[in-house]
C-alpha cells in the first residue's frame, strides 16, 4: 500500500469515527428521551406497530474480584486466566 493511500485510509477511518460518535450522541439523546417518558409514565413497556421497548431492572451476579483477590488471593490466583490481544490505536 502506497503513502498516499494509507493517508487516505487514514482520512477515512478518522472522518467515519466522527460520524460514529456523532451518531452514538444522538442515539444516546433519543434513547435517553425514551427513558424519560417511561419513567414520567412509570412505564416498563412501550409498543408500536412495528416495535417494541422494554426498559426493566435487571438483577445479575458477578464475582467481586478486587474482593477475591484480597481475602483469598491464593484462590483467586488458581482460578485466574491470561489472554492476549493486539490493539489497534489510530494517534
Amino acid at each position: 500500500m502506497s503513502v498516499d493511500t494509507m493517508n487516505e485510509k487514514v482520512h477515512q477511518l478518522r472522518e467515519l469515527r466522527r460520524m460514529q460518535d456523532e451518531l452514538a450522541a444522538e442515539i444516546e439523546a433519543i434513547t435517553d428521551e425514551l427513558k424519560g417518558h417511561m419513567d414520567a409514565n412509570n412505564m416498563d413497556t412501550l409498543l408500536g406497530l412495528d416495535w417494541r421497548i422494554t426498559w426493566k431492572p435487571v438483577t445479575s451476579s458477578r464475582v467481586d474480584t478486587t474482593a477475591l483477590k484480597k481475602e483469598l488471593p491464593d484462590i483467586a490466583a488458581r482460578f485466574m486466566k491470561q489472554t492476549t490481544a493486539r490493539r489497534f490505536v489510530l494517534a
